[in-house]
């Protein structure tokens, strides 16, 4: 996919995450690489003690998005929301979690107000977040919520080089699955899909690929009735209205490189049926980009590493594909407005 150009679009805000992970540190190495991966432009939200902690890079604080583009060139810009007390790399604690809080909630803003052409969020700990009283299962219903889109009309979207996933049912058990699969739900999952291809990965019409939630797609009924009785209404309506869509199809023939020039995007029906084939073939470059949004947001596939943070072992790849995407998808609403 080309890149965008960083003079199109304003920049992107890039919300650090919980000060003691690795968002810190991998915002602050692609920062580094700008040139040699052609990244927009982009400036960071959060205590710049947090990236100092673990880098020894240049910083400069800018007082909002319009400051960027003079600072970037020479250091990596960054808002200053609060101090986040006491940041120990690896240690996470309440008043991180409150400042990783504060730097979504200005990042959304900006990005709302168009200050910012995106936002790319960087991995925070839910628990720490449950614990000062956030509310939402994670950042994408949170800005979801904050964007006046309700949570079931904005869509995960599993992005690399060579693959695009959509899980239809997300974090619930495996045994609920079935029961939580609908021809509503998968026809409203499959419009976000096709309008957000649209919109911002500038597709004119997108090809989509459902799977089958039972071994061979269940085999006609022999191995399982989901695919007649919930996949076969939904997919009959959603071509009804001109939806270039197949499926079902047998999920294990489905991921392979022939098998994946045939679409676009694939829809799957449960959260490791989406991930494990993007995990597997992108591992450090997977993104997740939350469709159906006012706003751009993409953020890196991966958690905090409390574990690694500190010790200079991050990958930033996933940041920076995070960043790269995002901008891409700022650049294609931009010329679609």
């Amino acid at each position: 996919m080309p890149s965008s150009n960083i003079a199109d679009v304003p920049p992107l805000a890039v919300a650090l995450g919980d000060p003691a992970g690795i968002g810190p540190e991998i915002t602050a190495k692609a920062w580094a690489r700008r040139r040699e991966d052609a990244l927009p432009l982009f400036f960071a939200i959060g205590d710049p003690r947090s990236i100092a902690a673990v880098w020894d890079g240049p910083i400069a604080r800018i007082s909002g998005p319009a400051d960027a583009a003079a600072i970037f060139p020479d250091a990596l810009p960054i808002i200053q929301v609060e101090d986040a007390g006491e940041i120990v790399p690896g240690l996470p604690n309440p008043p991180g979690a409150r400042c990783a809080l504060d730097s979504l909630e200005l990042g959304v803003g900006l990005a709302r107000s168009d200050g910012a052409s995106g936002l790319v969020t960087a991995p925070v700990s839910k628990s720490q977040l449950y614990g000062i009283g956030f509310a939402f299962p994670g950042q994408t219903e949170f800005v979801a919520e904050r964007c006046g889109i309700g949570r079931g009309n904005a869509v995960m979207m599993m992005a690399g080089p060579t693959l695009r996933t959509v899980p239809i049912t997300i974090h619930i058990p495996l045994k609920d699955v079935p029961e939580a699969l609908t021809p509503e739900l998968v026809m409203a999952r499959a419009r976000v899909t096709e309008r957000g291809l649209i919109r911002d990965f500038g597709i004119e019409r997108p090809r989509l690929a459902i799977a089958g939630l039972n071994p061979h797609a269940g085999e006609s009924g022999a191995l399982g009735r989901e695919e007649i009785d919930i996949l076969a209404p939904a997919l009959e309506q959603l071509r009804g209205e001109g939806m270039d869509i197949v499926g079902p199809l047998a999920a294990d023939t489905m991921f392979h490189a022939r098998a994946r020039a045939d679409y676009d995007a694939a829809l799957c029906l449960y959260h490791d049926q989406a991930l494990v084939p993007i995990k597997t073939l992108h591992f450090d470059e997977g993104v997740n980009v939350t469709l159906g949004l006012p706003i751009v947001r993409t953020a890196p596939d991966h958690g905090t590493a409390f574990a690694i943070a500190g010790t200079n072992q991050a990958n930033p790849g996933a940041m920076i594909a995070a960043i790269r995407l995002a901008g891409q998808c700022a650049a294609h609403r931009a010329r679609g407005a």
